[in-house]
């Protein structure tokens, strides 16, 4: 059965809009009370994430609550080292812990490759969300881009400067390229996985790009993002690299539909490096949700007139913080919707 609002598929592809449409990163969560009265329920975010049930209704929640044209399964990027044998903990209020963390070759080989049964949860919650939302929107599936995943295995935690997986680069080169080998295959086995359980669209997350030099950005994640993209035709893909200005040039030439823009950088200036083959989205700051109704809808007129009519897909150039009122968020994605060039 067709889906009735593809306009986010057609956006991606690069086909005619009547509209630009929306969805915004980080949609199912604390910003939604319905949200919070699941995770209340719950021991931790980890058995939220766990939990195909659960993960499914605040997959589900945002469409219903803010109208945006689609959903995003409800999970975590660092899925993938738990898969591959390097477990974490969910620390409220400080984020991601790993008690072991990678240090050695040894611990490399120790690693599996990932494959999408070990993530099972995942993918009944997809089928379970895509049941619930009966063809009205599509649904989109994500995945940590492979320098971002290693950053948390080798840091073992959240990091300003991500120092300790830096260094490792620098020290260890030949045994860097192992690991994010290893993640890149276990992470094209968890993309296909979660195509074949039912998304319409992938998004691939590498939100410490920016700590990285150009040249170690090349050469320890544009060569991996790069693999995942040729191996993913099936469904449209974006990448949405935070802070990696230095690479849009190259992200023009990646094999994927989308590319993601933070906040930080200019739209027309981005359109030209990354050129007119790809769609592109985003880009409000998050922060504008903190300004009153009428700030928020000028401000996203300016967005939407600077992008233009087509390949463009309204979002947040990052996720909507925790605490901004649920109606400023819907002031944000009713002016889209509302918005005709």
């Amino acid at each position: 059965m067709a889906i009735k609002n593809d306009l986010i598929l057609r956006a991606a592809r690069g086909e005619k809009v009547e509209r630009t449409p929306v969805w915004l990163m980080r949609q199912a969560g604390r910003v939604l009370p319905e949200y919070r009265k699941v995770r209340a329920k719950m021991k931790g975010f980890k058995e939220l994430v766990e939990t195909p049930e659960f993960a499914c209704e605040v997959t589900i929640q945002p469409v219903d609550s803010l109208g945006v044209d689609a959903a995003i399964i409800f999970s975590d990027i660092l899925v993938i080292p738990e898969a591959m044998g390097l477990p974490f903990q969910m620390i409220e209020a400080k984020g991601p812990w790993f008690e072991k963390t990678v240090k050695t070759s040894a611990d490399i080989a120790q690693l599996r490759i990932a494959e999408a049964p070990d993530l099972h949860y995942v993918m009944d919650a997809i089928k379970l969300t895509i049941s619930g939302l009966n063809n009205r929107v599509p649904l989109i599936g994500f995945a940590g881009a492979p320098w971002t995943i290693f950053a948390y295995m080798i840091e073992g935690s959240g990091s300003k400067t991500f120092s300790q997986a830096k260094k490792f680069l620098y020290a260890q080169p030949a045994l860097a390229h192992q690991l994010l080998q290893k993640i890149t295959d276990s992470t094209i086995n968890y993309l296909k996985g979660q195509i074949a359980a039912g998304v319409d669209m992938l998004q691939l997350f590498d939100s410490w790009a920016g700590v990285l030099s150009p040249e170690q950005y090349d050469e320890f994640a544009m060569k991996y993002i790069s693999q995942i993209c040729n191996a993913i035709t099936e469904v449209p893909l974006t990448v949405f690299a935070k802070d990696a200005h230095f690479a849009r040039v190259s992200m023009g030439k990646l094999n994927c539909n989308v590319i993601g823009l933070d906040w930080t950088v200019d739209i027309l200036e981005s359109r030209k490096m990354i050129g007119d083959s790809k769609t592109l989205q985003g880009n409000m700051d998050p922060c504008l949700l903190y300004a009153d109704y009428a700030t928020i809808k000028k401000e996203t007129v300016k967005m939407l007139k600077t992008f233009g009519p087509q390949k463009h897909i309204a979002n947040l150039g990052h996720g909507i913080y925790p605490d901004i009122d649920k109606d400023k968020v819907i002031c944000f994605v009713d002016t889209i919707k509302e918005f005709r060039f």
